[in-house]
């Protein structure tokens, strides 16, 4: 086995002699020398390998509101990275040239799961996000990153499409403290033809993190235009939200921009959000929000009792603060739910690549 790969988990020897990944629902079949779907899990002789444990596409810090999370706590500074491929195939991929990589040689920054939880402590990051790609492609490497953060008090922040098979997505999101799930559309029929998935195992996941685990969660959906923005779709997408999670998570609606294979429509316009923020807010969701674009209204923490204006957002700039340190409204003591400090943090909007190293 070579220096860049580690032992794979979730997978089983099948009867023809193949071995079948179980990590997510695929359930890829492999020959020797064959990689999965995603690009990064290949079997090498009797066993399934991670290729990309310890090596990153890089790293950068950044305000958490960018994940997007707008209640885990608010202003802070994440440490954020990914590796390489993808277990969906969505043609409006928005990091495609990570997502979509087949080259290993991107994979420049090499960092062992301590050196990162050291860099976060060092750059003053309350946080490490595994993003750009879908950590579940990489859990392992994931799972080992969070231990040592944990180690040191920094929390887990997992960014995915919720693609995932219920064994390893238990023991996955046990190592995680925030995920932000990318619900892509609220229809079979868009996420068979634009992503190569299935709807239900994301419905799935987003029950599982609501109801069985202490993960913070947060729902971001994109909205491109003539494929998942009518009312009845984001009325209907609504609707299931507030008989299954409830009217306290928070849902980001956020603009596409023309990019990978979908090239030929034009961006989300802004009245677009606006007009899915209304509709999702008059089915009861409480926290709904808009991203990718300017509209200050869209980024702004409401009470959910008086209605007072509690965050107020410019972009990834806090320009008003007002929560108390146990989340409650100041002027009638609702609570807000999320995770939330005294006072928030000074983050802003800048993101900064940073290096980190091995000792």
């Amino acid at each position: 086995m070579q220096e860049s790969e580690h032992p794979a988990r979730w997978w089983h020897e099948l009867v023809d002699g193949r071995i079948q990944c179980d990590l997510c629902p695929r359930d890829c079949k492999l020959h020797e020398g064959q990689r999965g779907m995603c690009f990064v899990r290949q079997r090498t002789g009797d066993r399934m390998v991670l290729t990309t444990h310890g090596r990153s596409s890089g790293f950068c810090v950044d305000p958490i509101e960018k994940k997007p999370l707008a209640h885990f706590h608010p202003g802070s500074s994440v440490l954020s990275f990914g590796t390489a491929g993808c277990n969906l195939a969505c043609r409006f991929c928005q990091n495609w040239d990570i997502s979509k990589s087949r080259e290993m040689d991107r994979l420049t920054d090499e960092a062992t799961p301590e050196a990162i939880a050291r860099a976060a402590e060092a750059y003053g990051c309350q946080s490490v996000a595994f993003t750009y790609n879908d950590p579940v492609i990489f859990a392992e490497y994931a799972m080992d990153v969070a231990d040592a953060c944990h180690a040191r008090g920094i929390q887990t922040v997992a960014v995915t499409a919720g693609y995932m098979h219920a064994e390893p997505r238990r023991e996955f999101y046990a190592k995680m403290d925030a995920a932000n799930v990318d619900l892509k559309a609220f229809t079979e029929e868009f996420y068979f033809q634009l992503t190569a998935a299935h709807l239900a195992p994301v419905l799935e996941t987003l029950e599982y993190l609501h109801h069985e685990t202490k993960v913070w969660l947060e729902i971001t959906t994109l909205l491109i235009p003539g494929k998942n923005d009518s009312d009845a779709e984001v009325e209907a997408m609504s609707q299931w939200l507030m008989e299954h999670l409830g009217p306290d998570v928070p849902l980001h609606f956020t603009a596409f921009h023309p990019d990978y294979k979908l090239r030929d429509i034009p961006p989300t316009p802004p009245e677009t959000l606006r007009r899915a923020r209304d509709l999702a807010r008059e089915v009861g969701l409480r926290y709904v929000y808009t991203g990718n674009t300017h509209d200050p209204s869209g980024e702004t923490t409401l009470c959910p009792d008086c209605g007072a204006a509690l965050i107020v957002r410019d972009w990834y700039d806090m320009l008003q603060y007002r929560l108390t340190a146990e989340g409650r409204c100041p002027d009638c003591g609702a609570r807000v739910p999320g995770h939330f400090d005294a006072r928030p943090g000074d983050s802003g909007r800048r993101r900064r690549p940073v290096a980190v190293g091995n000792p």
